[in-house]
């Protein structure tokens, strides 16, 4: 009889459940205080109950959990020096969405040689997450494959829904059942409106096919998720940073109800995929809320310990530790800097308002 099934399908290996990895690396009080403070306090920046800014800062990918670590003992410093103007959360980004091919992430491809033991990779992921909130280090990701959530979402304080995927259905319908505030990027084109649509879609009850704890195949039944936002990263047809902009897309945030206050991505598209001019774009928005307004809400940078970037070598003692292997990123000390002139507009802001 002719074959018609897997015909391009090699090989398939066995996931460990999520209930697995989770008794292997459980939550402990510590960090679930961390991701729960964290959630807390981002929902009441979106409201504008709490007036300071959210900081979404990190590398661009983890490729090297020991530099992440050491990353973090860094950021951890800065997180509590700007305390009472910035909420500092680190990007902790474990899947790469690819525009054609190229390394997928610490959890696809954990050994960074084409190996694609994901398992390793889940493990690895859950015991950095686990490690950086028991210190106090709230994390940020970007949630790709909807299965992943299931692994590691308990440790995580702020999601991204990324340019490539918010018009995706379920992406859509898997941030209505994830249990932290979400940001939605704009399209690649620059334009909101399939954020919007997403937002308004992810809010709303879902029902749709998943996977349980045990890892069994499942029916899925969500709320909807109302602690979403819009995420500004510019696109092909230019920057959307500067103040008309932002007043512009809170207008059509408005106009269907939702909340009016966006973040701002300095990278990608605003930055124009030259890691460099973040600082003009951090230094644009934080003129924008030192003059007092309320739609910026958020900011999102690229930084690790080395600036720049670098080519993935079979030879991986040839990589420079602590420096991107994907997106070009800011270095430590230019990400000192931007946090402290952020921090001071919020501080002139308070100091105007008297609050």
């Amino acid at each position: 009889m002719t074959t018609t099934s897997d015909l391009h399908v090699v090989e398939t290996r066995p996931l460990l459940p999520p209930a697995l990895l989770h008794k292997e690396l459980p939550i402990d009080v510590q960090s679930a205080n961390t991701v729960a403070s964290t959630r807390k306090n981002i929902q009441a920046i979106l409201k504008g109950e709490d007036l300071r800014v959210l900081v979404i800062v990190g590398p661009c990918s983890v490729h090297d959990v020991d530099a992440a670590k050491d990353y973090a003992r860094q950021l951890q410093l800065l997180r509590q020096r700007h305390a009472a103007y910035l909420e500092i959360v680190m990007r902790v980004y474990f899947e790469k969405p690819r525009t054609t091919v190229g390394w997928k992430g610490l959890i696809n491809d954990p050994h960074l040689d084409g190996s694609y033991d994901i398992n390793t990779g889940l493990r690895r992921a859950r015991s950095l997450l686990l490690e950086l909130a028991r210190e106090g280090m709230p994390a940020a990701t970007e949630l790709l494959d909807p299965v992943v959530p299931q692994y590691i979402a308990d440790l995580i304080s702020w999601t991204a829904i990324g340019a490539r995927t918010t018009e995706s259905q379920t992406h859509r319908e898997m941030a209505s059942g994830l249990s932290m505030p979400i940001g939605y990027k704009n399209g690649t084109d620059g334009t909101a409106a399939i954020a919007i649509n997403a937002m308004q879609a992810a809010s709303r009850p879902h029902h749709f096919l998943g996977i349980n704890g045990d890892g069994q195949a499942s029916i899925v039944s969500t709320t909807g998720n109302p602690d979403g936002h819009l995420v500004l990263r510019g696109g092909k047809q230019g920057t959307n940073f500067h103040l008309e902009a932002v007043k512009e897309v809170a207008r059509e945030l408005s106009s269907v109800g939702l909340s009016d206050r966006v973040m701002v991505d300095c990278s990608h598209g605003n930055s124009q995929k030259d890691f460099r001019k973040q600082s003009e774009v951090l230094s644009v928005v934080a003129n924008q809320v030192r003059q007092g307004s309320m739609n910026v809400m958020g900011v999102m940078l690229e930084s690790h310990l080395v600036e720049g970037s670098q080519r993935l070598t079979k030879d991986l003692s040839e990589l420079v530790y602590g420096q991107s292997i994907t997106d070009a990123c800011i270095s430590m000390s230019t990400t000192e800097r931007l946090l402290d002139e952020l921090s001071d507009s919020v501080a002139q802001l308070r100091l105007i308002q008297n609050v």
